[in-house]
């Protein structure tokens, strides 16, 4: 395992980059540290895959370096940089058994078979399994052949990185749940630094420790599930990340209050300064209320998915969801919405401008 070090690291498939908008990956500084468990999360064109194939050695950067435990790797090739590589679909061998494929990795090194078949059946046991070994690849299906693929990745000792890419698109819906679960607790057991590239929230933040949300070549907030969920740094990640995603407002600051239409919006902490450009406020559903005094609003639907009703409302012209529990009132009916204070955040030209610091200042 390795601790993963991103510097200065840009590229562009154009031969002479004039502008930023030449490169299909912005400038990158990134620290991975040894044995963490990280996701690469956007949409897809966002630069995930590339920057995946620049760390896997796939590709050569434009520009900066790619370091490993502080050795210089960007000029290596793939074969000499230990890593194990998953992908969107399982890479095995159908004519092999399932012990043949786990033992495959280790085989093509020249380790001893005592060796190797001692680490064939831990692997196989963390997978769940051990009572297919001899079943040939085949007639596998296509949940336990990912599953072998994952494993193919992890029974070596000697990787610097495992790299998942896409590794449940072609896995049933009902299944998925299982294999997130597994790879989880895989991550936990083997303690290796893994990477997993997704443009589905719900893999990466229940995999990941740390997650990296990218957005047209760029890294817009690296942190936590919670932290992302809590304080979207940028008004992508809050649309991005949640079900639905934050409620992104226009606004307008007016003696160091914020106003949505003529409806002024208290907002987590004072005003720094006197911030220009284009002002919005950010509040999640979650943190939306509907009471008998507020902010005047009309029901304009009533989702109820299981566990909570989404009611989304009109205020100002603007789209408003609030995350409710209990009797959610009628399509149509004229309501009051409430903003939890210390949850409505103040962006200036899609960045936040407020921050825990500057409140408890």
């Amino acid at each position: 395992m390795a601790k993963i070090t991103l510097s200065k690291l840009r590229h562009s498939y154009a031969p002479n980059p004039q502008s930023p908008s030449d490169y299909a990956l912005k400038e990158i500084d990134l620290d991975w540290t040894d044995g963490g468990a990280y996701a690469l999360l956007g949409p897809s064109g966002c630069g995930k895959s590339t920057l995946l194939n620049i760390i896997s050695g796939l590709l050569v950067p434009s520009e900066g370096q790619i370091l490993f435990d502080g050795q210089d790797v960007t000029a290596l090739p793939p074969d000499q940089r230990n890593i194990a590589q998953v992908f969107q679909f399982p890479v095995i061998y159908d004519t092999m058994t399932v012990y043949d494929n786990l033992a495959f990795p280790l085989r093509n090194r020249g380790r001893d078979e005592e060796m190797i078949r001692e680490r064939v059946l831990a692997i196989a046991e963390m997978l769940e399994v051990t009572d297919m070994l001899t079943t040939r690849a085949a007639g596998l299906s296509p949940d336990n052949k990912q599953k072998i693929s994952m494993g193919r990745g992890l029974v070596r000792e000697d990787v610097n990185v495992v790299m998942f890419d896409e590794p449940l698109t072609v896995i049933d819906p009902h299944l998925k749940w299982k294999l997130r679960s597994k790879l989880k607790e895989l991550h936990q057991r083997v303690k290796a630094t893994m990477i997993y590239v997704t443009h589905d929230q719900t893999e990466a933040l229940t995999f990941a420790d740390q997650v990296v949300v990218m957005q047209q070549g760029e890294v817009v907030q690296i942190g936590s599930p919670v932290e992302l969920f809590e304080r979207p740094a940028h008004t992508f990640v809050g649309h991005f990340i949640g079900s639905p995603g934050m409620n992104i407002l226009p606004c307008r600051l007016q003696g160091g209050i914020a106003l949505f239409g003529d409806q002024p919006i208290a907002l987590e902490g004072p005003l720094q300064g006197n911030p220009t450009g284009k002002t919005e406020i950010g509040i999640r559903p979650e943190f939306v209320s509907i009471s008998s005094t507020g902010l005047p609003a009309t029901v304009t639907k009533v989702s109820d998915v299981g566990r909570h009703i989404v009611v989304e409302c009109e205020a100002q012209g603007q789209r408003i969801n609030a995350i409710i529990e209990g009797q959610a009132p009628e399509r149509g009916t004229a309501v009051h919405l409430n903003f939890r204070q210390d949850q409505t955040r103040l962006y200036v030209d899609d960045w936040l401008a407020t921050s825990a610091q500057e409140v408890a200042a």
